[in-house]
C-alpha cells in the first residue's frame, strides 16, 4: 500500500456497529412494528403501497433528517389519529477487540430514538436519555454515516437525482462516502487560510502604505514638535535665566543699595559731625560777635560822648568867644565909661569885665584844651571803632557763614536721611522681591551665570514664547504618535515578513495537501474504475470513471462514461442515455464504491425501477457478489420486484398492508 493510501486509511473512522433492529410506533402506516436487520444484505420486498419505503424514511428520520421526499413536515409522518410517533434504531454495541463502538454506553445494544409530535416538536433519546441533535450528528459522523449522501442512503426516486448531479457534486459525495472529506476540508481550510493570508498581506501592504503616508505627515509634525520642544526647553532655560538674572540684578541692586546705605550712613555721620563742629563755631562766632558788638557800642558811646563833649566844648568855646566878643564891646564901653564915667563904678565894672573876660579866656582855653583832648580821643576812638567794626563785620560774616554752613549741613543731613530712608526702603523692596523669588529659585536648579539684564532675557523669552504660541497646533504626544507609527511600521514589516513566510509555507502546505488529495483520488479512481467496468460488462456495457481535475478543488469532479451495446462510452447525463441505462451506470458506480465506503449501513430504495428484467437480475447478482466480499457491511435494499437470484445469504423481510396498517414478516 502506498504512503498516500496509508494516509487515507488513517483518515477513516473505525466503524464496528450495525443496526440490529428498527422499531416503529405510530409512524406513517405502521402502528407498531419491529424490523430486525442483519449484517450483509437485508432485502425488503412487498407490493407498492405496503409501506416498504417508510422503513428507509424512518431510518433517515432517526438519523436527524428534517426534510423528506414525501413530506415537508415531520408532523405529517405521524400515524393518522395519533399525537406522537417514535422511531428507534437498535445498534449492536457488543465489545469488539475489548472496545465498544459507543464507548459511553455499557450495554451490548444502544438505542437511538426520535419522537415526533403533532405540534411539530420533536426530541431525541439515547438509551432513554434525552440528547441534542448535535450529539446525534456527532455519533453518526463517528460512524461515517450521512443520511443526506445519496451514495449511503438513496430514497425512492433518487437514482435520477444522483444521475443529474454535476461531476463536482458527485466528487463531494464520493469523498464523504469513502472518508476523504477531511482532505477536501484540509485543502479548503488551507485555501481559506491562504486567502486570509493573502488578504492580510494586501491589508498589511495597504496598512504600511497608509502608515508610511501618516508617518510622513507625523514626521513633519514631529520635526515641528522637536523644534517646539527645543523652543520650550530654550524658553524654560530663558525663564530660569530670567529668574537668575533678576536675582542677580536684585542682589547687585541690593548690594549696591546696601553699600550706598553704608556710604550714606558714613556721610550722614560726617555731616552730623560737621554740623556739630559748625554749630560750635557758629556759637563761638556769635559770642564773639556779641562781645565785639558790646565793645563797639561802648566805643560808639565813648565817641558819642567825646563828640558830645566836643560839641559842648565847642559850644562853650563859641559861647566864651561870644562872651569875649561881648566883653570886648563891653570893655570898649567900659573904656569909654572910664574915659567919662565914675571911676569907682567903672573900675568895678572893669574888674568884673576883666574877671569875666579872664574867666571866659580861661574857660575858652580849657575848652580848647579839652577839644584837643577830645579830638585826640575821637581820633583814637575812630580807628578803634573802625577796627571793631571790621572785626564785627568779619565776625558777622564768619557767624553767617557758619550759620549758612549749619543750615546747609542741616539740609544735607535731611536730604541724606531722606536718601538713606529711600535706600533702606529700596533695600527692603529688593529683599522682599528676592524673598519672593526664593521658592522659584529653589525649583530653578543650579545657578545660571548670565551677563544679560533681565529685560534682555525677557525680550528673548517673549520672542521664543511667540514662536511656541505659533506651534499650538502641534500635539504634545506628537513624539509618541511618531514613534508609535515608526514602531507600528516596523512591527507591520516584521509581521509582513512573517506573514509572507507563512504564506510561502501555506502554499507549500496547500500543494502538499493537494498532492495527498490527488494521490488519494488517483488511488481511489484506480481502484473503482476496474470494478465499474466489470459491473458494466455484466450489463453488456462499457465505460470508465474519470477524475477531472480543475484549476481549483471546487472545479474538480468525477465524470462517468458509459456506452451500451458496443457503443463508444460517452458522458453520463440526463439527456444522452435512457433512464434504465443511467440506472445501470449509476448502480455500477455505486457498486464499484462499496469496497471504499466507510459507512457500515448503506440503503437503496427501488434503484431498479427503470431497469429491464435482464439488467435488474444482473445488478442483483453484482450486489450479491459485492456483499459476499464485504460481509462486515450492512445493506438495505428495497424493491417491489420478484427476484429469483437471491440465495440464503440475503435476509428477506416482507411488508404487507393489513387493514390499513403495515406489517412485516421475516423470511427464515
Amino acid at each position: 500500500m502506498s504512503r498516500r493510501t496509508e494516509e487515507v486509511s488513517k483518515e477513516r473512522p473505525v466503524h464496528l456497529t450495525t443496526v440490529k433492529e428498527i422499531i416503529l410506533e405510530n409512524f406513517m402506516s405502521y402502528e407498531y412494528a419491529r424490523i430486525p436487520l442483519r449484517d450483509g444484505l437485508n432485502l425488503i420486498v412487498g407490493p407498492n403501497g405496503a409501506g416498504k419505503s417508510s422503513v428507509l424514511l424512518a431510518i433517515s428520520v432517526a438519523f436527524g433528517q428534517a426534510y423528506t421526499e414525501r413530506s415537508r413536515k415531520l408532523s405529517d409522518l405521524i400515524r393518522r389519529g395519533k399525537e406522537i410517533a417514535r422511531v428507534s434504531l437498535v445498534f449492536d454495541n457488543s465489545a469488539k477487540a475489548g472496545k465498544r463502538p459507543i464507548a459511553y454506553s455499557k450495554s451490548d445494544t444502544f438505542m437511538l430514538s426520535r419522537y415526533l409530535r403533532k405540534d411539530g416538536s420533536y426530541w431525541f433519546e439515547a438509551d432513554y436519555r434525552e440528547i441534542d441533535k448535535s450529539e446525534v450528528v456527532r455519533l453518526l459522523k463517528e460512524f461515517g454515516i450521512n443520511p443526506d449522501n445519496l451514495l449511503i442512503i438513496m430514497h425512492q426516486g433518487m437514482i435520477e437525482e444522483l444521475g443529474a448531479v454535476t461531476p463536482q457534486e458527485r466528487l463531494r459525495m464520493v469523498e464523504e462516502a469513502v472518508g476523504f472529506s477531511e482532505y477536501r476540508q484540509r485543502i479548503l481550510l488551507a485555501e481559506q487560510e491562504l486567502g486570509g493570508l493573502i488578504g492580510e498581506e494586501s491589508s498589511l501592504h495597504q496598512l504600511i502604505d497608509n502608515a508610511n503616508q501618516a508617518l510622513e505627515y507625523w514626521k513633519q509634525v514631529y520635526a515641528r514638535y522637536q523644534e517646539k520642544r527645543r523652543l520650550v526647553e530654550h524658553r524654560d532655560l530663558l525663564a530660569k535665566e530670567l529668574l537668575w538674572s533678576t536675582e542677580s540684578k536684585l542682589s547687585k541692586s541690593l548690594q549696591g543699595v546696601q553699600e550706598k546705605i553704608k556710604a550714606k550712613s558714613r556721610a550722614l555721620d560726617d555731616l552730623k559731625s560737621q554740623q556739630t563742629e559748625v554749630a560750635g563755631d557758629a556759637d563761638q562766632t556769635r559770642q564773639t560777635l556779641l562781645d565785639k558788638q558790646v565793645e563797639l557800642r561802648k566805643l560808639y558811646y565813648a565817641l558819642v560822648r567825646a563828640e558830645a563833649e566836643k560839641a559842648k566844648d565847642e559850644a562853650a568855646r563859641s559861647s566864651y568867644a561870644s562872651i569875649k566878643e561881648d566883653l570886648r564891646g563891653l570893655s570898649e564901653t567900659v573904656d569909654e565909661l572910664l574915659a567919662g564915667g565914675p571911676a569907682k563904678s567903672v573900675k568895678r565894672l572893669r574888674e568884673l569885665v576883666d574877671y569875666i573876660s579872664g574867666k571866659a579866656s580861661s574857660s575858652e582855653e580849657d575848652a580848647g584844651r579839652r577839644k584837643g583832648e577830645l579830638d585826640r580821643e575821637v581820633s583814637s576812638l575812630q580807628p578803634e571803632i573802625s577796627r571793631n567794626e571790621e572785626l564785627v563785620a568779619r565776625t558777622m560774616e564768619s557767624h553767617i557763614s557758619f550759620r549758612v554752613k549749619s543750615e546747609v549741613l542741616t539740609y544735607r543731613i535731611k536730604v541724606t536721611e531722606s536718601d538713606l530712608r529711600d535706600l533702606e526702603r529700596s533695600a527692603r523692596e529688593y529683599g522682599a522681591e528676592l524673598e519672593k523669588l526664593a521658592s522659584e529659585l529653589d525649583g530653578a536648579g543650579p545657578r545660571i551665570e548670565t551677563l544679560r539684564q533681565p529685560y534682555e532675557v525677557s525680550e528673548e523669552l517673549k520672542l521664543v514664547s511667540a514662536h511656541i504660541q505659533k506651534m499650538q497646533d502641534v500635539p504634545d504626544d506628537a513624539e509618541k504618535i511618531y514613534n508609535d507609527y515608526s514602531g507600528s511600521i516596523e512591527e507591520l514589516k516584521v509581521k509582513l515578513a512573517q506573514l509572507q513566510d507563512n504564506k510561502k509555507a501555506m502554499l507549500a502546505e496547500l500543494e502538499s495537501r493537494k498532492a495527498v488529495w490527488r494521490g488519494a483520488m488517483d488511488n481511489l479512481i484506480g481502484s473503482i474504475d476496474p470494478a465499474y467496468q466489470t459491473v458494466l460488462s455484466a450489463a453488456d456495457a462499457s465505460g470508465f470513471v474519470k477524475f477531472e481535475e480543475g484549476a481549483d478543488i471546487e472545479d474538480a469532479g468525477i465524470a462517468l462514461y458509459v456506452g451500451f451495446r458496443g457503443g463508444s462510452p460517452t458522458t453520463l447525463d440526463p439527456f444522452t442515455q435512457s433512464g434504465g441505462e443511467r440506472s445501470v451506470a449509476l448502480m455500477a458506480f455505486i457498486l464499484s464504491l462499496q469496497g471504499r465506503i466507510v459507512s457500515p449501513l448503506r440503503a437503496m430504495d427501488e434503484f431498479d425501477i427503470h431497469m429491464d428484467p435482464k439488467n435488474r437480475e444482473a445488478m442483483f447478482k453484482m450486489i450479491l457478489s459485492q456483499l459476499k466480499q464485504r460481509e462486515a457491511s450492512q445493506y438495505l435494499v428495497i424493491t417491489p420486484s420478484i427476484l429469483t437470484v437471491f440465495d440464503r445469504s440475503a435476509h428477506v423481510i416482507t411488508v404487507q398492508a393489513v387493514h390499513g396498517s403495515s406489517e412485516v414478516r421475516e423470511l427464515k
